[in-house]
């Protein structure tokens, strides 16, 4: 037995025997306790403390602290800076705290669960965390997973189990088995713990046999057993090796370009600081030698201090005085505004689509404003422009075209074929060609064995719950669409067991012995079965892509494959999916021998899938060309005009599909990407690198001349010619960026991420990928911002997105409302912020020349710690929270507002200085015009109020009612809570002033207010009033006639959008209309949203058994998904009238 702890670092195989603790203990595996907590009673002080002064801001604030704890350096009190530094670790304690003890109580809930073991033949409860490797644990109906267990037994015929993986992937699955639950000496090696959900590699030795294990086998942590009275598992991985533990770790965090550009203003500002502490310091020096020797009227000078010591402590005091000019504050409250803007997308009613109970979801709070900063787009087609509702549409059969294309030529369609000859077919179904019908009915064999292999080769699994009521579980849309088209046509697919299909044949039960299934991937693009009919017959079944499985061909089928050609072409003109079907007798002697290497292939555990794929190749080659389908997968509702809208806001939209290029492009012009009026389209057709590379220089070179254009990159072996080479990659990428529209097909999920990285690593550009499929989760994951769309094909993209929704025409608004108001908000308040912060902090730069640079301030200390905390936290809040330049249709109906994000004209490092320079004038007017009217000004008694606390009061008054204004003049659009801020703010100032100037707050707290009498005394003087209103005048009147003279000579598109808005009222959205179907002939489009997986599923001793409570199948209710509850489905005619339009 191993026993040797070196094996925890250096896992490479797990090995177990079930119910064997001692054995299992020898490799000190975890256990199945987990912890998410960070912190304990006893380490968040510390831990929470270190992880805060990480950041460089509140490292910075606590050196100030400990500055001001040296009495020859400080001028101003502890608690100036002490106050708003705990502040601001306290709240950010607070709220980790609140996380951690939700993660605490969330651990002991799930840690004391209670779940049966099997122990000596006894169930024995335990605790979840008391399960170990190698247990075999007892499931029942409706509880959560333990821990990743290898199925044993249940309670369902065949050894089903029905398992709901909301907490992973939000969608549902089945698992299936045949071994017993007895297992005394069973032994399981397996791959070590990983984050593959939808991998798993081992074996089980059972009786000196040994069988492969997969994914099918294998329930995993985080999911519900449903529908299953009890089921018994073995555990292999427990605890923090589960796959959904491991799944757990840290995501990568996405930063803005307002971060990123914050981040450099931060360094530029301590750059600065010194700067200025560098000036006073010399300005020190100067004064001591000149002046400071002789100038001791009131203090006698302190022996030892000379002028170059003097200068040294005053750098490290101004250090401290001016230290408002990097704001303590600044990043707490960009997360509070973060935080507001997220909850307008959760609560915004005009983004929640009724049918599925899906409203917009924020799931990233900290990427608001980059919304309003898009420039590029990167979409999938299928389920994200498209509805992912397949219909069957037409079909090629030996080179016979059947279907709806009649109404193409007329506008009347022809009579709906009928069906009721057939009592099992599906009354919901629509085809109007009754020259098919009448082919299959008149025994054409072609014909016959085309609806055959439509009914067989497939992964769907039946209900019937009553006789003649069908009820098909499809892993995909288009496989359900095939197989009830097969069952109308009098081919009915009943029932599978792992040996066998059964089928109704124009009313004849036939029962096929089920050999093999060949399963689908994203590499092979096609799926077989290999079937043994009733007379001995073995056939090979095939599905796939047309030029997948054109190269797969006897060459006797040359001729046929120009006509189905020919077919495909009108099919994908049409942006229909098409599939090319073929087949091939096979020999048994042959397939006695092929089967042999496929079961070698099947229960190895080194590199599985290559050796399956060689086998599969093997035998999936000289077969007959039988015809092709095509499935009609509408667009969502509203796509055109969105994509219309965005192409308006200068937005760029790639589409990245795994469709062939026909009917990517069809589906194009369908959306109002491509447009008729195109002339110049270019195509990437060479088969080399070196070509390709030729083809984009010279379309690079006439794109100077005519800006614009349509590129198409057709398939996979394109882009690997240059997306994966690095010498390739700035060629494509000029061409593309000079195109108005591109359209990547045939690309598989590695390539849409790289395509994605490729536009953010070379372009100054922020980017969006939306999706709706586990093949979009890396394209999601790669750009700034991902969007999800809660679909057809489960919730893995919205898992992994940043703001999620149910349809795509909700992504408008999202950018053009949402987006662009965070933008302009956020720009504001950064704006405005500086501005307020250096204004205050350059006051005392100039008074530093008044006060022999000795490090005095100008302001109260208690205004000093107020100012940023309490008197302007609010107002600027409101602004950053409720401000908006037009309202949400007028942000709609004119997308040319949006450019300014793209560009960052809102605020940049040029607006940074302008803010700067602003402060400097505001700061100089706010010093020198209190200076000069309060220096040797006398009361209308005849008492002298030229002192320094009177100059203090009228300057920090000065300040406030001045920027105050300023943000008036910056918001746009007032509500009652702006004023309450705005207008509280200032009545909080006088009347704290007030009080803490009284002489009862003198009198209890002497030396904490030394300012006693100063705002009675000095405020009730008209002068005083005079003096505010003259700096408040000279401050703000430059900066209305700057921006009255700029609007008049070069108004921007905000500008005169808010005049419009003044003269006109808004017109009502115009009705929105179908877009219209273009006709054109093209190379066929393949498509096929098939998973991998299902095939080894539905051989393995069980089938897909639905829930009970479904009637249907294929349109999945999304809030039962959120609610982790099993998932309805319904048919595509179902579905109300009228409910494929919101």
């Amino acid at each position: 037995r191993k026993t040797d702890i070196s094996y925890l670092f250096s896992e490479e195989e797990r090995h177990l025997r079930a119910n064997d603790r001692p054995f299992n203990l020898s490799y000190r595996y975890a256990n199945n306790a987990i912890k998410t907590s960070k912190y304990n009673i006893f380490t968040f002080l510390p831990l929470n403390l270190f992880e805060q002064f990480r950041r460089l801001a509140n490292a910075y604030f606590l050196f100030l602290f400990c500055l001001q704890l040296i009495p020859q350096v400080s001028s101003l009190s502890w608690f100036t800076t002490a106050v708003p530094l705990i502040l601001v670790l306290g709240i950010t304690a607070v709220k980790d705290a609140n996380d951690d003890i939700n993660r605490h109580r969330t651990d002991k809930q799930v840690n004391n669960r209670r779940v049966d073991v099997l122990v000596d033949g006894q169930l024995r409860n335990e605790k979840w965390m008391n399960v170990q490797v190698g247990d075999i644990i007892k499931l029942e109906n409706n509880q959560f997973v333990t821990a990743d267990l290898l199925l044993l037994s249940s309670s369902e015929p065949l050894n089903l189990v029905y398992v709901e993986t909301a907490e992973l992937d939000g969608s549902v699955s089945v698992c299936v088995c045949d071994y017993s639950v007895y297992l005394s000496s069973g032994e399981v090696r397996c791959e070590p713990p990983n984050n593959r959900l939808d991998k798993f590699k081992g074996t089980l030795t059972l009786d000196q046999q040994v069988s492969s294990l997969d994914n099918d086998k294998v329930l995993l942590r985080g999911c519900t057993l449903r529908n299953t009275e009890w089921c018994f598992g073995l555990v292999v991985f427990g605890g923090p090796d589960t796959k959904l533990m491991q799944n757990s770790g840290k995501t990568v965090f996405k930063r803005t370009s307002i971060d990123h550009l914050m981040n450099v203003l931060v360094l530029c500002i301590f750059g600065f600081l010194a700067t200025m502490c560098t000036i006073l310091a010399i300005g020190n020096a100067i004064w001591e030698v000149k002046e400071g020797s002789v100038f001791t009227a009131f203090l006698p000078r302190e022996n030892g201090i000379d002028a170059s010591l003097s200068s040294f402590l005053t750098f490290w005091s101004y250090v401290i005085v001016l230290n408002t000019v990097v704001p303590i504050s600044l990043y707490v409250s960009v997360e509070i505004i973060r935080l507001g803007n997220s909850f307008y997308i959760d609560w915004d009613r005009k983004m929640y689509y009724p049918k599925s109970d899906t409203p917009a979801q924020a799931r990233t709070t900290t990427l608001n404003e980059e919304l309003g900063q898009i420039k590029y787009i990167f979409s999938d087609k299928t389920g994200t422009l498209t509805q992912n509702i397949m219909t069957f549409n037409r079909c090629s059969i030996k080179g016979k075209a059947y279907g709806d294309f009649c109404f193409l030529f007329s506008l009347q369609k022809t009579d709906k074929v009928d069906f009721s000859w057939n009592q099992l077919a599906d009354p919901k179904f629509v085809f109007h060609d009754h020259s098919l019908l009448e082919t299959v009915k008149d025994g054409n064999p072609e014909a016959q064995t085309f609806f055959r292999l439509l009914a067989l080769c497939h992964t769907v699994m039946p209900e019937e719950k009553t006789e003649g009521e069908l009820v098909y579980q499809a892993q995909s849309p288009d496989e359900g669409a095939l197989v009830t088209a097969a069952r109308n046509f009098g081919f009915v697919f009943r029932s599978r067991t792992p040996e066998t299909i059964t089928i109704m044949e124009n009313g004849r039960k036939v029962v096929y012995e089920l050999v093999a299934v060949l399963d689908f991937n994203n590499v092979r693009k096609r799926m077989s079965v290999i079937v043994r009919s009733p007379d001995g017959r073995i056939t090979l079944f095939c599905k796939g892509a047309d030029t997948i499985i054109y190269e797969r061909l006897h060459p006797s089928c040359s001729k046929l494959m120009e006509v189905t050609t020919k077919h495909l072409n009108e099919y994908a003109g049409d942006g229909l999916r098409t599939l090319v079907l073929a087949y091939k007798d096979l020999d048994e002697s042959y397939l006695g021998e092929w089967r042999q290497r496929h079961h070698e292939a099947v229960t190895s555990i080194e590199d599985r899938e290559e050796r399956l794929d060689e086998v599969y190749e093997e035998i999936e080659k000289d077969m007959m060309l039988l015809g092709a389908t095509a499935v009609e997968d509408k667009l969502q509702d509203g796509v055109p005009q969105t994509i219309e809208q965005l192409a308006k806001a200068d937005i760029k939209i790639w589409v990245l599909t795994g469709d062939k290029q026909e009917t990517a492009e069809n589906i194009g012009y369908s959306c109002n990407m491509l447009r008729e009026e195109m002339k110049d389209i270019f195509i990437v057709a060479a088969n080399t690198a070196e070509g390709v590379r030729e083809e984009l220089q010279v379309w690079m070179y006439f794109q100077t001349c005519l800006w614009g254009g349509f590129l198409i990159i057709p398939g996979s072996f394109h882009l690997q010619a240059f997306a994966l080479e690095k010498n390739m990659q700035l060629e494509l990428l000029r061409t593309a960026c000079m195109c108005q529209t591109v359209i990547c097909c045939r690309v598989t999920p590695l390539q849409k991420a790289q395509v994605v990285q490729l536009v953010k690593k070379y372009k100054q550009a922020v980017t969006l990928a939306i999706g709706d499929g586990a093949n979009d989760v890396s394209m999601i994951k790669a750009a700034h911002i991902g969007v999800g769309i809660s679909g057809q094909e489960g919730m893995q993209a919205v898992l992994s997105s940043d703001f999620s929704f149910a349809q795509f025409r909700y992504l408008q608004r999202l950018l053009l409302v949402h987006g662009r108001w965070s933008y302009l908000r956020m720009c504001k308040f950064l704006q405005y912020f500086f501005y307020k912060n250096f204004t205050f902090t350059f006051v005392h730069f100039w008074y530093a020349f008044f006060c022999g640079f000795s490090a005095q301030t100008v302001y109260d200390e208690w205004f000093i710690t107020c100012y940023n905390l309490v008197y302007t936290a609010l107002p600027v809040l409101g602004l950053s929270l409720f401000d908006q330049d037009v309202n949400d249709r007028w942000s709609s109906r004119h997308p040319q507002l949006y450019s300014p994000g793209q560009l960052n004209l809102y605020f940049n490092k040029k607006i940074f200085v302008r803010c700067m320079m602003h402060s400097c004038y505001s700061s100089l007017i706010l010093f020198f015009i209190p200076w000069a009217a309060i220096h040797d000004t006398v009361r209308d008694d005849g008492k002298d109020i030229a002192d320094y606390q009177s100059f203090a009061l009228l300057a920090q008054t000065c300040l406030l009612v001045v920027v105050s204004i300023q943000l008036c003049l910056d918001t746009h659009y007032w509500t009652a809570v702006n004023q309450f801020f705005v207008w509280g703010s200032l009545a909080a100032y006088f009347a704290v002033t007030f009080t803490m100037y009284s002489n009862g707050m003198f009198f209890i707290f002497t030396s904490a207010f030394p300012f006693v009498g100063t705002a009675r005394n000095s405020l009730n003087q008209p002068n005083m009033w005079l003096t505010i209103f003259l700096a408040s005048l000279l401050c703000i009147l430059p900066v209305v006639a700057f921006r009255f003279i700029l609007i008049q000579l070069r108004p921007t598109i905000n500008d005169k959008v808010r005049h419009k808005v003044r003269k006109e009222a808004l017109p009502a959205p115009p009705p929105r209309r179908p877009p219209p179907r273009r006709i054109s002939t093209r190379r066929s489009g393949y498509a096929f949203s098939h998973a991998q997986g299902y095939g080894d599923l539905v051989t393995s001793k069980g089938f897909l058994r639905p829930l009970k409570s479904r009637p249907a199948l294929f349109i999945q209710k999304d809030s039962a998904l959120a609610q982790n509850e099993p998932q309805h489905y319904r048919t595509i005619s179902e579905e109300p009238e009228g409910s494929m339009s919101p």
